[in-house]
């Protein structure tokens, strides 16, 4: 399964292509609600569910957030399973300074350090940890 190809290009366009409730819609299926809304940094999981139903949008910068971690757990869910790509979120990370996705993208300040998990998630991906 980890030998299959994955097209990054078509996901990175999805991210930004596709509505804020389809990827809160695909997170919290894949992730669960409580994972979706730590890292969108929100206190109440049940946000993530008005999202995904249309009741609300997410503000800046969780839509980006959101969008983020879409290319990132698309990427690792598609080749590796969603168990996986949980486990790479809250995993220790060489490539981000051995922090977790998950945290970075939690309380990252700039679309910058939001990118990097996921390049890390290419990496990972094309076996580059």
């Amino acid at each position: 399964m980890a030998t299959e190809l994955v097209d990054s290009t078509i996901i990175a366009r999805e991210a930004t292509t596709r509505s804020l409730s389809d990827i809160a819609r695909y997170l919290q299926e894949t992730l669960g609600q409580q994972i979706v809304a730590y890292v969108c940094g929100l206190k109440d999981p049940k946000m993530v569910g008005s999202w995904a139903s249309e009741k609300a949008q997410p503000r800046p910068p969780a839509d980006l957030r959101l969008r983020q971690a879409y290319q990132a757990v698309r990427l690792i869910a598609d080749v590796y399973g969603p168990g996986t790509a949980r486990a790479w979120l809250f995993g220790s990370n060489p490539r981000l300074d051995d922090e977790a996705p998950a945290y970075l993208l939690r309380y990252a300040r700039t679309f910058d350090e939001m990118r990097l998990i996921v390049t890390a998630a290419r990496a990972f991906v094309a076996g580059g940890f």
